[in-house]
């Protein structure tokens, strides 16, 4: 017999910093695809065009992040708990989890690892990719780009750093790997006991957990 339980597992504030961050991240990476290389793609006309959408994606991007960090780790006060992995994640919960994403899921003989609540989200994997992610990558690829945006005040910093190629070579490896987490992002997202089941908690906030 199917149980159907009910959880509220996304708040309202953090549904809207995910579409909205989502947004501002693949028009960053369209957008620096066509800067990147503008005799291959040309998706927004002029090359000027795609650097100022760029610009105001970075921007709204960078502001996103600074909401999100603000709420989890004022408003909420859950940002450690949530998204750092503690003792238990890093001695046997990684694997565990690790076995079910590569094995277990497909061959159907143990369940997930790792159940969701509104105060454990994350499984040990996850918390491991949003620390690298959220709190690395995303800082290194916004100040980057902001002195990308401030060379002529920021002179002697970005000499300091190596110069405008090292600045512009951190920010495209970066934005690469942010790039590759796209798609893997949405292809774990389908991991569910159905393949929209962690859709729906960003656009409703309820998630549905099914037990046999």
């Amino acid at each position: 017999m199917e149980v159907q339980e009910r959880i509220y597992l996304t708040p309202t504030p953090v549904r809207i910093w995910h579409w909205l961050n989502a947004l501002g991240i693949v028009t960053l990476c369209v957008t620096g695809a066509q800067i990147r290389f503008p005799d291959v793609i040309n998706i927004f006309g002029t090359y000027k065009a795609a650097v100022s959408l760029h610009h105001a994606a970075g921007i709204v991007v960078t502001l996103s992040f600074v909401l999100w960090l603000f709420y989890y780790a004022v408003i909420a006060k859950q940002l450690a708990k949530l998204y750092v992995p503690n003792a238990e994640d890093i001695k046997g919960g990684i694997i565990k989890q690790a076995l079910y994403y590569f094995f277990y899921y497909f061959t159907g003989t143990k369940e997930n690892p790792h159940h969701e609540s509104p105060t454990n989200k994350f499984n040990p994997m996850q918390k491991g990719a949003y620390v690298a992610i959220m709190m690395v990558m995303v800082p290194v690829i916004i100040v980057t780009g902001l002195v990308l945006l401030n060379l002529e005040p920021l002179r002697e910093l970005v000499i300091l750093f190596g110069g405008v190629r090292f600045v512009v070579g951190v920010h495209f490896l970066v934005a690469c790997i942010l790039g590759a987490f796209i798609p893997t992002h949405f292809y774990l997202a389908t991991l569910g006991h159905t393949p929209f089941a962690h859709f729906k908690p960003m656009w409703t906030g309820w998630e549905e957990h099914s037990d046999h």
